[in-house]
């Protein structure tokens, strides 16, 4: 299948040809640092071929070659650019937690509800109540909803069963979606979400539970690609942290963790020292978490959508990148603090609450976030032989008009 986009207004995050690079003219990216993500390249008036799903050629109208296509796609007014890769959802959940919501209007905070049983503990029960099927076919609804705004790749977690059997079948249904939903699927494994009520006196159950019982299933299952843990405090401490970091890195799971969103936990010095691949929310951070993150390969991901939900302080965006700190976004999607999915709304809160510019934001969920879920070398830019996991939006005066139109959806269509 022969795919020729044509007249695009602007295609957006494109990479050098590979014949540039053997000139040694420029060098593929893999992930954008600090001031560089103010800069997004992009060709006006261009075109792209792809066959069978990757990325061919691309270039000025005027260089169009004569080639036959089976689909030809004329987008003249539209921009197009990678699809997002959101590294850090909890698609897969129950029912909605909309009790909370009103909870929180009327004065009760994210700690107050988790204390009288409510937050993952609600969700964990509700999950475990629901049959595999139905929420498998909820979860598959969830996806085909954000994938309609333009997110082409997607971590997601368990953490909702805290159990054995609840956590596996959580697993299983972000496999079925990872085999029928068309985009990469990347499952975390976060059984250390929080303490089950019968663990709430045997912390150390708990974590015997998840190392001895959990991980030996879920990694001779294959059923998961990451390992994920909530360092926090009246949750999982560092010792407990770096204890389940490293069982599950003896079976091959690499971190990627919940990191300093209600205090300044000790994750984000915890996941460097692990190697996590990312450290996640990054609310409470400052020059001693920014130091050591400096001195690592550690991508800082943010979910400042959580933050406005909770009518929390946001994460400082301005300073990590004026760090040097290659910064993702992620949509953090879940039941409770984040129940959006919506990335182009993600765009639009970073900019205008975190004052990030439009290129930085754009950034921070192509190729930073196709990086934090190790895709950044078939996704994440327009690049010869990548996926072509295309975003086309409609016609649009801008790039800055995608999270100018707040709450709006200007993508048109997304390839796959």
């Amino acid at each position: 299948m022969r795919l020729l986009i044509s007249n695009i207004k602007q295609l957006w995050q494109t990479e050098p040809d590979s014949t540039d690079l053997q000139k040694g003219e420029a060098v593929w990216r893999t992930r954008v640092y600090g001031k560089d993500m103010s800069v997004l390249p992009h060709i006006d008036n261009a075109w792209l071929i792809s066959e069978d799903g990757i990325i061919h050629s691309y270039g000025e109208m005027s260089t169009l070659p004569e080639s036959h296509a089976d689909e030809t796609i004329d987008a003249t007014g539209k921009m197009v650019l990678p699809a997002w890769c959101d590294s850090h959802t909890h698609l897969v959940f129950a029912t909605p937690r909309d009790g909370e919501f009103v909870d929180r209007i009327k004065g009760l905070s994210y700690e107050d509800i988790a204390k009288r049983g409510g937050g993952i503990l609600n969700s964990a029960r509700m999950l475990n109540a629901m049959g595999e099927e139905e929420l498998y076919d909820q979860s598959l609804a969830r996806l085909h909803n954000v994938m309609a705004r333009g997110t082409g790749a997607i971590e997601i977690k368990s953490g909702y069963g805290l159990c054995l059997e609840g956590e596996l079948k959580m697993l299983r249904v972000i496999r079925r979606l990872k085999e029928n939903a068309g985009i990469p699927v990347k499952a975390s494994f976060l059984a250390a979400h929080a303490f089950p009520d019968e663990y709430k006196q045997n912390k150390e159950g708990y974590l015997k539970l998840i190392t001895d019982q959990m991980l030996p299933r879920v990694a001779g299952e294959g059923l998961a690609d990451y390992m994920d843990v909530f360092c926090e405090d009246g949750f999982f401490g560092v010792t407990e942290t770096e204890r389940l970091l490293e069982a599950g890195w003896k079976y091959g799971l690499k971190p990627k963790i919940h990191a300093n969103q209600l205090h300044y936990s000790g994750g984000v010095q915890v996941g460097v020292h692990q190697n996590a691949l990312s450290v996640d929310h990054l609310e409470c951070i400052g020059d001693a978490e920014i130091l050591v993150l400096k001195g690592s390969d550690t991508i800082p991901t943010i979910l400042p959508g959580a933050a406005f939900f909770l009518g929390m302080h946001y994460q400082p965006a301005r300073k990590l990148i004026d760090a040097g700190l290659p910064l993702c976004l992620a949509t953090d999607y879940n039941p409770g603090s984040c129940p959006s999915g919506n990335v182009p709304l993600l765009l639009s809160i970073a900019c205008t609450q975190l004052k990030m510019t439009p290129e930085e934001a754009i950034n921070a969920v192509t190729i930073n976030g196709a990086a934090a879920i190790e895709l950044e070398h078939v996704m994440g830019t327009i690049k010869t032989g990548k996926k072509a996991s295309l975003i086309i939006t409609k016609q649009i005066p801008s790039l800055a008009y995608i999270p100018y139109d707040y709450g709006n959806n200007n993508i048109e269509r997304l390839i796959l």
